[in-house]
C-alpha cells in the first residue's frame, strides 16, 4: 500500500514538473531573445552568451510605452464600466433569478461569436462617426467580452452572500438600493477586485479588435508588438523586449487571482 502511494506521488510530481517547465520555458526563452544580439538568435537554444540592451533601448525609442499607456486606459475604462453594470446585472441575477438560466448563458454568446464577425458592427460605427482609428472603438470592442464574463464571474460571489443581511438592512430601514450598496456589495469586494483585474488582462491582451480598429496613432500594447514584423522580417529582438513588457502585468496579476479565479467561472453555472 505505501509502495503505491509513493509511485503516484512521484508521478504527480513528474506531471507536475513536466506542466510547470511547459509552461515556463516560452517565458524563459522569450527574456532571454531579449538580451541577445541577431548574431546570437541563430543559435535558439545558446542559453551562455554575453547580454546586450541594445534590443531594450530600441523598445524604448519605438513608442511601445506609450502604447502601453493606452493599452492601460482602455483596461481601466473598460474594466470600470464593466464593474459598476456587471456588479448589478450579477446581483439581480444571483438574488432574483433575472431571466433564469438562459441569462446566465446568453450572456456569454459574445465569446462563442468569432471576433472576426463582432468586428465589423464596431468598425461600421466608428466609421459612421468618424471615430476611426481612436481608443474609443477599442473600448466598446473589449466591453463585448469583458462585461458579460465580469458579470458571470460575480455571480457566484453575490450567491454566496446571505439573504439575511439585506433582509436585515431592510428592517433596520435601508431602501433597496442602500442595502445593495452599503450592505450587500462590500461582502463581495474581494471577488470585484478579481473580476477587475480578470477583465484588465483580458483587455490588455486582446490583439485582434486594436488591429482593427485602431491600427495606427491610437495602436495599444499588442498591435505595437506585431507592428516588429516587418517587411524585413520578424525582429525576433526588439520584439521580445516588447513581449515582456506586455507580460508582467500580466504574471503580477495572476498572482492576485489565482485563488478565486475557479470560484468566480464556476460560481456563475446554475445551481440546481
Amino acid at each position: 500500500m505505501t509502495r503505491r502511494f509513493t509511485w503516484l506521488e512521484t508521478l504527480r510530481l513528474a506531471v507536475l514538473a513536466a506542466a510547470f517547465v511547459f509552461v515556463l520555458f516560452p517565458i524563459v526563452w522569450v527574456a532571454l531573445a531579449s538580451f541577445k544580439t541577431p548574431e546570437q538568435m541563430s543559435e535558439p537554444f545558446l542559453f551562455a552568451f554575453a547580454p546586450s540592451l541594445a534590443n531594450w533601448q530600441a523598445v524604448f525609442a519605438s513608442g511601445v510605452f506609450a502604447a502601453a499607456g493606452r493599452s492601460a486606459l482602455v483596461g481601466v475604462i473598460t474594466v470600470a464600466i464593466s464593474l459598476v453594470v456587471g456588479s448589478m446585472g450579477a446581483y439581480v441575477i444571483a438574488k432574483y433569478r433575472a431571466g433564469g438560466s438562459l441569462t446566465r448563458f446568453g450572456m456569454l454568446a459574445a465569446q462563442v461569436v468569432p471576433p472576426a464577425v463582432m468586428v465589423f458592427p464596431f468598425l461600421t460605427m466608428a466609421q459612421a462617426l468618424r471615430m476611426t482609428d481612436t481608443l474609443a472603438p477599442v473600448i466598446f470592442a473589449h466591453l463585448s467580452f469583458v462585461l458579460p464574463l465580469v458579470t458571470w464571474f460575480l455571480i457566484g460571489f453575490f450567491e454566496a452572500v446571505p439573504a439575511s443581511l439585506e433582509e436585515q438592512a431592510r428592517v433596520d430601514g435601508f431602501t433597496r438600493w442602500q442595502a445593495f450598496r452599503l450592505v450587500v456589495l462590500p461582502q463581495v469586494y474581494p471577488g470585484i477586485g478579481s473580476a477587475g483585474i480578470f477583465g484588465f488582462t483580458l483587455s490588455w491582451n486582446d490583439l485582434f479588435y486594436g488591429l482593427i480598429l485602431a491600427p495606427g496613432n491610437a495602436a495599444i500594447l499588442p498591435v505595437a508588438i506585431a507592428n516588429f514584423n516587418t517587411f524585413r522580417g520578424v525582429q525576433i529582438g526588439t520584439m521580445s523586449a516588447a513581449i515582456m513588457i506586455a507580460i508582467i502585468p500580466v504574471v503580477i496579476a495572476s498572482f492576485f487571482i489565482q485563488r478565486r479565479l475557479v470560484q468566480g467561472i464556476s460560481g456563475g453555472a446554475v445551481k440546481y
